[in-house]
């Protein structure tokens, strides 16, 4: 291994450390899904059932089980926890990486570094990568397979066409037959564009279909043989009709991915755009060339991979921004492409695309420096600490378009654009850390809760949101009751209630004695404790 392969790995795994893996368990799970799937999980580990996946206790058919098995494993080596719920994500975003850098080293040696280091910086990338949940195993599978199959495509050796069905039956095992449908949508367009419909049929492999067909399949039949409803609750109401009614209510309007896509390409939105269009504009003019030169078709291909899941998913009646995540390592990639071609001719970025670039990429630092008054005023106030943010991010900006004009300034394009990045990070993490802990985790809640006496009671909800259901239910690792379902524990018992709703709960409880114990001020909830049912009722 020569010195700059080695640096390159350095590099890579410095990098990825850092934004992927470093301050996981800084602050604890989120939302309604992180709970929710880390513990089905360990649901299914407690249990020892690597088939049926259970919420409460009760078969949980919405998703398949590749990140409920990465968890496990997770769970097994180093204890549950909600750091090690996320790291199956952390993982599958290091392993698409590296399938990039190698990818690139291989078709495109000397940018494999801004490759690897481009797409590991997206925003989208870092966000889902720190997440549990199936977004990014998806998107990580389908990468990989994407590229296998590209390699396949440009060398003609077989064993990466079986490797991509293999990354695609990953990829069905990960969130369902999404992930075999936009490759095979993405690989038709291609051949169309290309006007060669062999590749259609050279594609159909008679091996890679059986191995397919042995690693997806096994799984879904034991499903369905231990389910009989699963086929109708996953393929039906959440492929079918998620895709066609806004059944889970995520309508949005039919241009939401744009923007979407456009923030989770930060920092490098601006030069990805510019990317998009000159691969568009070079397409058009070499469009009745009969033999496109190699970087013409790989740059085809990537955009019709960045756009297909895009224009797909906009159609659909329910949209969730973790759905285009496997759309963007395509417009990393293009930009990859587009910085070797400009430093490879010399030739510099327009003075308005660097400014832009600049004020894009510094500008990150300011809500970053900022969360505190994000999360708890919902704005940004003006006040000494915005000015010290923008003036910083200013200068930040200022040091980046005067690199970028340099003669020699886009071979820096990579790191001058990740030290806003990585201050970003650093500072969500080390500064606001406990203030997202507080306000958007069940965590701290569940601590309280914890302390509140020696034997663990029951524990019961009342109009509080599902988010904090869930977490709780993850934290104090107990099935939760809802009042309002008619969830009510006839014995001793804890509920949480929002703030102000003490009346109303009480109502929920006739006969039955509810004191006060305590508030959870950041998430604006009371907790309580309910007697028993009295004697003979």
């Amino acid at each position: 291994m020569n010195q700059r392969v080695r640096t390159d790995w350095l590099l890579l795994a410095g990098f990825c450390g850092f934004l992927l893996f470093y301050g996981l368990s800084y602050f604890g799970l989120v939302g309604a899904d992180e709970p929710r799937y880390a513990q089905v999980a360990r649901e299914m580990l407690a249990r020892g059932d690597w088939i049926t996946p259970t919420l409460s206790g009760k078969p949980w058919l919405e998703k398949p089980p590749l990140y409920y098995w990465q968890a496990m494993l997770a769970y097994r080596l180093f204890g549950v926890s909600d750091w090690a719920a996320r790291l199956p994500s952390a993982m599958d975003a290091t392993f698409m990486v590296i399938a990039v850098y190698l990818f690139f080293r291989r078709f495109r040696p000397g940018s494999q570094l801004d490759a690897a280091l481009i797409t590991v910086s997206a925003a989208g990338v870092i966000g889902f990568s720190r997440a549990a949940s199936m977004d990014m195993p998806l998107a990580a599978m389908f990468t990989m397979a994407l590229l296998a199959w590209y390699v396949w495509y440009e060398i003609e050796v077989r064993t990466y066409l079986w490797l991509a069905y293999a990354f695609l039956a990953l990829g069905m095992l990960a969130k369902g037959p999404v992930a075999p449908f936009l490759a095979a949508v993405v690989i038709s367009i291609f051949a169309f564009a290309r006007r060669d419909y062999g590749i259609l049929r050279r594609t159909l492999s008679i091996p890679g279909i059986l191995i397919f067909c042995v690693i997806a399949l096994p799984w879904y039949i034991a499903v369905q043989v231990r389910n009989p409803d699963f086929f109708h609750a996953f393929i039906v109401q959440h492929n079918l009709e998620r895709f066609g009614s806004n059944l889970y209510r995520h309508r949005e309007p039919v241009w939401y991915y744009i923007p979407a896509v456009l923030l989770a390409l930060l920092p490098w939105t601006v030069f990805t755009v510019a990317a998009v269009a000159k691969t568009i504009g070079a397409w058009w003019s070499r469009r009745r060339e009969t033999l496109p030169s190699p970087e013409d078709a790989c740059n085809v291909f990537l955009l019709i991979w960045l756009l297909v899941p895009v224009v797909f998913f906009s159609v659909s009646q329910s949209k969730l921004p973790g759905y285009i995540l496997p759309a963007l390592p395509a417009g990393t990639l293009l930009l990859a492409e587009y910085v070797r071609l400009h430093v490879s001719s010399d030739h510099r970025p327009g003075t308005v695309a660097v400014i832009l670039h600049a004020a894009v990429a510094a500008s990150l630092f300011v809500p970053a420096e900022l969360l505190g008054q994000i999360l708890l005023l919902h704005h940004i106030a003006w006040s000494t600490a915005t000015l010290i943010a923008v003036t910083f991010a200013t200068v930040l900006a200022i040091g980046i378009a005067l690199t970028l004009r340099m003669p020699t300034g886009l071979r820096m394009l990579r790191f001058v654009t990740l030290v806003p990045v990585v201050l970003a990070i650093a500072a969500v993490l080390r500064l606001y850390a406990p203030t997202l802990d507080n306000t958007l985790s069940a965590r701290p809640l569940a601590l309280e809760l914890g302390k509140l006496g020696s034997k663990p009671l029951p524990l019961a909800v009342f109009r509080v949101r599902r988010e904090t259901e869930f977490g709780l239910a993850f934290y104090r690792n107990q099935i939760i009751d809802r009042y309002e379902t008619g969830q009510i524990p006839p014995g001793e018992h804890l509920a949480v209630a929002p703030t102000g709703l003490h009346e109303a709960l009480v109502k929920q409880l006739p006969g039955r004695r509810v004191l006060y114990l305590g508030g959870f001020a950041p998430q604006s909830l009371d907790y309580y404790w309910i007697s028993a049912y009295p004697p003979g009722h």
